[in-house]
């Protein structure tokens, strides 16, 4: 039994933050929550006082692979990244090693190693044209057996990509929905309007893939101009309609911006735990982009872009909508380093403390429809983090891991990473 003191907490449900909180966990379960002053605390437990410090639930990872691109299977090394960030859920939102993916999932059940709880996705479908590692669907017949292999090895999660048949994504999620399975997609042939008609659960990266808005688009073919990327206006009728046709549906969006910020020259930049985690082969990688971004400091237009990424995602969530978040691991964007970075960027965004932090992890959770973790509440498992820092005072106190609770066991973040130096990314 432990009980923690003198804390502020978070506790994602978007509820403001309270402060002067005890916190009694028994068993790996939140037992009491309350001010000091009414919570009496235990004989037996140990007591923590988290004077000056800030607890969070666990981060719900909702983008979050265990494959970056040239590496597809880099599992082992990303869930401890994972968890020693403080994410202790993840939904991995397309696999690239899918039987990898499944095994992990199980030794980190079975305590056999440390990481976050993954609920594992099938491999990518995609259409002509599309990814040759992918799932292209010879026919129907062939989609559906495909998908009844992966429905049968326990997964529930299926991600549609850029080339995608309208025709195919309206059988996939047919066949998802009769097995109490769940679509996702990084659109483009298709447009979120259409997707979100067919019953699509979720869409990825917003604005950067919402070909609605493309010139000269033809269905079902990824093609067309992205003119919208800098003239649209976000508040205007036409995105609003959209936007309120997904919440309508129930569609949920996920976040990726600490992705995207890694392609804008004056932003991308690798702090030193990052470097320090990175291959040889991913430092030089790093460098070699740094060098070439040097040269284009000047660079407006994705800046701009960022903004209205931004922009769309802000007004999705104050519409109403449940919007996730995600890492998207890739370039110097590490597992769970990008998780807390995404937090940084939602601050930038203009969402509140609470806010930011019941997207990336209360609204995860409601994502993956499981009511036991993602909020700190009474009688829900006992996932949280423990930051060192007034979290919101500060945005970069999101870094500052103190400790990382999973099924009420705590884990040295330090300690963790201490393991993974110049191993993520190692060929």
């Amino acid at each position: 039994m432990l009980a923690f003191t003198n804390a502020t907490i978070v506790d994602g449900t978007g509820k403001a933050l309270k402060q002067n909180q005890t916190l009694i966990i028994k068993n790996g379960i939140f037992k009491e929550m309350g001010n000091d002053a009414d919570i009496k605390i235990p004989h037996n437990a140990t007591t923590i006082n988290l004077k000056g410090k800030t607890i969070i639930p666990g981060i719900v990872g909702m983008h979050n692979h265990l494959h970056i691109p040239r590496f597809p299977d880099v599992g082992d090394v990303a869930a401890k990244l994972y968890l020693a960030s403080g994410v202790t859920t993840i939904q991995t939102c397309g696999a690239a090693s899918p039987y990898n993916e499944l095994e992990l999932s199980k030794r980190i059940k079975d305590a056999k190693q440390v990481g976050p709880e993954i609920i594992p996705s099938a491999p990518f479908i995609t259409g002509q044209g599309g990814n040759p590692n992918m799932i292209i669907p010879r026919d129907t017949e062939h989609l559906k057996d495909t998908m009844k292999h992966w429905l049968d090895q326990g997964v529930k999660w299926f991600k549609v990509y850029r080339n995608t048949n309208p025709d195919d994504l309206k059988t996939i999620i047919e066949v998802a929905h009769n097995n109490q399975a769940k679509v996702r997609g990084h659109l483009c042939s298709i447009t979120f309007e259409e997707a979100t008609k067919l019953g699509i659960d979720a869409i990825e990266h917003g604005l950067n893939s919402t070909s609605d808005f493309r010139t000269n688009k033809d269905y079902g073919q990824c093609n067309g101009g992205r003119e919208y990327m800098d003239d649209l206006i976000i508040d205007s009728p036409e995105v609003k309609r959209l936007q309120q046709l997904m919440i309508d549906n129930k569609v949920f969006l996920t976040s990726t911006v600490s992705i995207y910020e890694a392609s804008i020259p004056n932003r991308a930049f690798a702090d030193k735990r990052t470097i320090k985690a990175m291959s040889p082969f991913l430092q030089d990688q790093y460098k070699e982009r740094r060098a070439s971004f040097d040269k284009q400091m000047n660079d407006s237009i994705r800046n701009n872009r960022l903004k209205r990424i931004m922009q769309f995602e802000y007004q999705y969530y104050k519409m109403g909508g449940l919007l996730c978040a995600g890492v998207d691991a890739g370039r110097h964007v590490l597992p769970g380093f990008g998780d807390q970075r995404n937090y940084e960027l939602l601050i930038e965004a203009g969402f509140k403390t609470e806010e930011a932090i019941q997207i990336m992890t209360g609204n995860g959770a409601k994502a993956l429809e499981r009511q036991d973790v993602g909020t700190i509440q009474v009688g829900k498992r006992a996932d949280f983090v423990i930051l060192n820092g007034n979290l919101e005072k500060d945005a970069t106190v999101i870094k500052n891991v103190e400790t990382v609770f999973k099924k009420g066991i705590g884990y040295n973040p330090e300690s963790i990473l201490e393991t993974i130096e110049e191993q993520f990314g190692k060929e």
